[in-house]
């Protein structure tokens, strides 16, 4: 199987910075140009299921990829990015000033749970279901939209990485990614690519 890995496009909160996962924020101008640049890059690969984020953001970058021949693309929650509770749409420097929880997050991340939020166990177990779910489909081509977060900690785990090792993938946006999973191996075929695709290699 082919897994294709597409962040969505450049929101708002991107632009300010801002803690963004359960919370909606459209994609700007230049996040809908980088949808359509990697609908351009992928036009030719003959999906054969495509999956994505509930998030608005993944919605519509999903819509401006899908070619018509593509199937219809399905919500998963498991594609959404990690919920930061009271920490939505908050910026790092109003938290680190004026919350000692996130204080003590910033310095034990993997143990400290946002406020009404979702604990990086949480978040690593249903990434792990993702990458089950992903294996059992029966698809010589999967399409997944989803976040910075779900995207690098899958790859992390379908590694066989330590889950922390999420942070070695910073995964752009207007590119594409794609690994190679044969039974319980997985290759790293292309990180970040802004090129077309070569899926028959």
């Amino acid at each position: 199987m082919r897994l294709w890995l597409v962040r969505h496009g450049q929101t708002e909160a991107n632009t300010r910075q801002l803690f963004c996962g359960k919370s909606e924020s459209p994609l700007t101008p230049t996040g809908i140009g980088q949808a359509c640049v990697v609908a351009n890059l992928l036009r030719n690969v003959p999906f054969d299921h495509v999956l994505m984020s509930e998030r608005e953001r993944a919605r519509h970058t999903t819509q401006l990829l899908l070619q018509p021949h593509h199937p219809q693309p399905r919500t998963s929650a498991l594609l959404n990015e990690m919920d930061f509770g009271a920490w939505e749409m908050q910026h790092h420097s109003t938290l680190i000033e004026h919350d000692k929880q996130y204080q003590a997050w910033c310095a034990d991340w993997q143990h400290v749970t946002p406020p009404e939020g979702e604990s990086f166990a949480m978040f690593t177990e249903r990434v792990a279901k993702l990458a089950q779910a992903a294996r059992s489909l029966q698809a010589d081509n999967l399409l997944l939209v989803s976040h910075q977060g779900v995207i690098s900690m899958l790859l992390a785990q379908l590694l066989n990485m330590p889950p922390a090792a999420m942070w070695h993938f910073a995964i752009e946006q207007g590119a594409w990614s794609r690994i190679d999973l044969k039974g319980d191996y997985a290759t790293l075929r292309y990180l970040n690519n802004h090129g077309n695709s070569t899926h028959n290699d």
